[in-house]
């Protein structure tokens, strides 16, 4: 019974295959284009970002670097102008408790969807090869009810069935590639952030431990 039912799945062919891949494919593209906007809208200018803290570690006010941060708007812009926040109303160990919940906070947006491309470009392969052994299946299936040109039959079905890895390759090597991309470039934002914050905390405590000598 068992057998038999499984049999009949292996019947259906690769084509179900084929079309499930062009699926996920059509998901990756969607959350590439949803990243791209994503990132594009909660971008904070860098040019911009540096010259603010540089002023800022070079004797600028915290009123003036507040304005610089809110003028500037973005996700790093959003998680220091946290932080400074947080020092102002509880010191030091406030503000690195607010800059920790407001990253992990801005990492979960940038990372969201990525698990879609990840497991995507993961799994396309062996999706493509399950297509693939079903199609050749199926092929030496009706090898064995049409005897009359039977070898030109299967030689037709493998090489159909074979564009079941082809294109599981296809889907999955630029997944593969996009994830990188986009979990290397929110690590990238996130340890600048670290580095930037460290700054701007230093600088903090350097003020408020002597602010007439250092507060413009």
């Amino acid at each position: 019974m068992l057998e038999e039912k499984m049999f009949a799945f292996a019947m259906l062919g690769s084509e179900w295959v084929l079309w499930l891949l062009v699926l996920l494919s059509a998901a990756c593209v969607t959350v590439a284009i949803e990243r791209v906007i994503f990132l594009a809208k909660n971008r904070t200018p860098l040019n911009k970002l540096q010259h603010t803290i540089t002023g800022f570690l070079e004797g600028d006010s915290t009123e003036s670097f507040s304005k610089g941060l809110q003028e500037l708007k973005g996700i790093e812009a959003n998680v220091l102008q946290s932080g400074l926040k947080a020092f102002q109303r509880g010191g030091h160990t406030a503000a690195e408790n607010a800059i920790t919940g407001q990253m992990v906070f801005e990492k979960t947006r940038l990372d969201r969807g990525i698990i879609v491309i990840g497991t995507t470009g993961s799994n396309a392969p062996f999706l493509g090869l399950f297509g693939t052994v079903l199609g050749i299946i199926k092929a030496f299936a009706d090898l064995a009810t049409q005897t009359d040109d039977g070898a030109a039959s299967v030689m037709a079905g493998i090489s159909e069935a074979l564009v079941a890895t082809a294109i599981g390759l296809l889907v999955a090597i630029p997944a593969v590639v996009l994830y990188n991309y986009l979990k290397q470039r929110n690590k990238n934002l996130v340890s600048n952030l670290q580095s930037m914050s460290h700054l701007m905390l230093s600088r903090l405590d350097e003020s408020n431990s002597n602010p007439v000598g250092t507060e413009n």
